[in-house]
């Protein structure tokens, strides 16, 4: 049973989500795509499969605004019809959904963050943040009518540099001025105010993406509170080939807990070559296969490292694997007709040649297994922190840990997901 987190320090998190971004599974069912177990039995229902057999209880799904049709061969397909169709899916499957918000016609990353066509008419600042309003408002409002409300909501993705970019002086680098990031957060703040309106239940995560850079993350953070930005959870991805090892992620979950207490975060993106790793580009990539081996078995110690990395974080309330449903091209066999990808990317979960499972598939729920070890019955300190004052997450002191929730005492943390008696 996954563990409930109540926490005084000013959130609530029913449960920890464990998924994936499967953005892509209607376009491979669509060519028939065969998707097996590991020796080789056909899996009739991706979603079924892993909700059961790997436990996973959330999924998010990208939506872009008009996706560019000579993208749709590099996963740029989602329109707000694709989209309620599959969070549809995931919601009878009795999963959450998480609606990632990309504002834009294509891929939002730390590189692009283009105005969607149908905005370009007028980009002045107040016209674009109405368009933010608008536009999520409508969206939210469509998945609510046909049974595909979000759970949670990504307003924009890795946007750490900001999003909507006329030109090079919209990016909010260390040395923007004050109004290119007040710029971003009347954008942030729009879309924020429409999911209140629209799917009050729904949480909103802030997406960024500079995880190896603990000083960076709360940069972006310090700056969304000193503008007022409504949120709920810090939103990471992690892939170590960009954001280093785990020791600095480490670092970074750290100090998220310290600097923001009251924020719980969410992996929301993350993966890790089985084949053919891309070390040729030694400028955009660092090669971790020293560490982890570009292949199934390395793959599935990333994921059993990750997890245990993450266990050791209270905080952290959330893990998505990125693209595990990448099957290879689409189709059973090579079709010109049935193509779904033009290029392997050999991060998913599934093999590309022989449609099987990796093993790194059912060791995510290391994730949920983990993390519920933590989970503690009433007080258990150790002799040597029996005396040492108690404090809230928030910074509260207290006189014991009577209430569910996480509390510090000494140099530990200490999660209570029952009362004490």
């Amino acid at each position: 049973m996954a563990m409930g987190l109540a926490m005084s320090s000013g959130y609530a998190q029913n449960a920890l989500n464990l998924g994936g971004d499967i953005s892509m599974l209607p376009q491979y069912e669509s060519v028939n795509t065969p998707y097996y177990t590991s020796v080789g039995g056909k899996i009739p229902n991706v979603l079924t499969y892993m909700k059961q057999t790997c436990k996973m209880n959330s999924m998010r799904v990208r939506l872009f605004v008009t996706p560019n049709a000579n993208e749709a061969k590099d996963g740029v397909v989602q329109d707000l019809e694709y989209v309620k169709n599959l969070g549809k899916r995931i919601k009878a499957e009795g999963m959450d959904f998480m609606l990632d918000f990309q504002y834009s016609d294509t891929w939002a990353d730390p590189s692009n963050q283009n105005i969607p066509s149908t905005w370009k008419t007028n980009t002045t600042n107040a016209v674009l943040t109405d368009s933010m309003y608008t536009y999520t408002r409508r969206c939210l409002e469509y998945l609510k009518e046909n049974d595909a409300t979000p759970d949670f909501v990504q307003i924009g993705n890795e946007i750490s540099y900001g999003m909507l970019w006329r030109n090079y002086s919209d990016r909010c680098y260390s040395n923007a001025t004050a109004a290119t990031w007040k710029r971003l957060t009347d954008f942030l703040s729009a879309g924020a105010k429409a999911v209140r309106e629209v799917t009050p239940d729904a949480k909103i995560i802030l997406h960024v993406e500079r995880t190896g850079d603990a000083n960076s993350c709360v940069d972006f953070f310090n700056k969304m509170e000193a503008n007022g930005v409504d949120y709920d959870i810090i939103g990471l991805s992690y892939y170590p080939f960009w954001h280093k090892l785990l020791p600095s992620l480490n670092t970074t979950l750290n100090t998220l807990a310290t600097k923001f207490p009251n924020k719980p975060v969410q992996i929301v993106e993350t993966a890790y070559y089985y084949q053919y790793f891309p070390s040729d580009y030694p400028d955009q990539y660092d090669n971790t296969t020293s560490v982890w081996a570009a292949t199934p078995a390395g793959q599935q110690a990333f994921i059993e490292d990750l997890c245990t990395e993450l266990a050791k974080h209270t905080n952290v309330t959330g893990l998505y694997y990125w693209f595990p449903e990448e099957n290879g091209s689409g189709g059973a066999t090579w079709n010109a007709n049935n193509v779904v990808l033009q290029h392997w990317i050999n991060r998913g979960l599934w093999d590309n040649n022989s449609h099987k499972i990796n093993p790194a598939l059912l060791k995510l729920q290391n994730f949920l297994t983990q993390k519920e070890a933590l989970s503690i019955d009433g007080v258990q300190t150790d002799d040597n922190e029996s005396d040492a004052p108690t404090y809230t997450l928030s910074g509260q002191r207290v006189t014991s840990m009577s209430s569910p929730g996480i509390y510090i005492r000494g140099k530990k943390k200490y999660l209570i997901s029952t009362a004490a008696h």
